[in-house]
């Protein structure tokens, strides 16, 4: 059985987690102690490590790395809604936790990365290079996916449950299932050195998905332009097709299609 190390293992990692246990030995850290033993209830090997915002003197390689097929990092690395705020020591804890992994690597970034402004943004608008919370992992190794996931969602994770704003606008939203997906076909294909945008293909405003999701009709008229980020790259070179492609039904098991 192949093993994979999940760096920051909470929501969407135990997600992930739980899509490919059955095909590997799951290896994981979190923040949390209250974490370690559900995770070790489902038979991942789960250990406490932080990445503080400075410098961490102690850390030390990760023990196990070495003999990880593939390692899925989910710890952000970037301020909110991709504002450069500075992570350069976390950044180097990190790295020195990792190594000289020589496996197949993710990061999971944010569509956060694109500017707020009203275009259809592709991964050639914005090079990772160019970006301080991918790049620094990338110097060190080039074999690095980085998938810039949209606003997560699913399970209670629902527009409706929270206090929203400006409700005309239109919502860039990526369902757990599918993120788990697009990472089961990469950890398959062996993919390396990939940049993706990981975005459920439509884009309603955000009262049409509170509406669907309380049951409610919707009688306005949608924006045609707004800022929108497309997974055309990941559906075209991944032959992938979204579970979940339109967020106003993240919330039903069986989509409308």
């Amino acid at each position: 059985m192949k093993k994979l190390g999940i760096i920051g293992c909470g929501w969407l990692g135990t997600h992930i987690a739980e899509r490919v246990s059955d095909r590997y030995e799951i290896f994981a850290t979190t923040t949390s102690e209250s974490k370690i033993e559900a995770l070790t209830s489902k038979g991942y090997h789960t250990i406490l490590v932080d990445f503080p915002d400075e410098v961490s003197e102690e850390m030390t390689e990760w023990d196990v790395a070495s003999q990880l097929d593939s390692i899925i990092i989910t710890v952000p690395f970037s301020g909110i809604r991709g504002a450069q705020i500075s992570m350069k020591d976390r950044q180097e804890t990190l790295l020195k936790f990792l190594g000289d992994y020589k496996g197949q690597l993710f990061l999971m970034s944010s569509t956060g990365v694109y500017p707020e402004v009203e275009k259809d943004f592709t991964e050639d608008d914005q090079s990772a290079e160019n970006v301080d919370s991918e790049n620094f992992i990338l110097n060190v190794f080039p074999q690095t996916n980085i998938l810039r996931l949209a606003g997560l969602m699913g399970d209670q994770r629902l527009l409706k449950n929270y206090n929203i704003s400006n409700l005309d606008l239109l919502v860039n939203h990526i369902h757990y299932a599918d993120i788990c997906s697009v990472v089961e076909k990469m950890l398959d294909n062996q993919s390396q050195s990939k940049v993706y945008n990981v975005v459920a293909p439509v884009h309603p405003n955000k009262e049409e998905v509170i509406n669907a999701q309380k049951d409610l009709p919707y009688s306005g008229d949608r924006k045609t332009t707004g800022r929108t980020i497309s997974p055309s790259k990941l559906m075209s070179e991944l032959d992938f097709e979204f579970q979940y492609p339109d967020p106003r039904y993240f919330h039903l098991e069986n989509v409308p299609r």
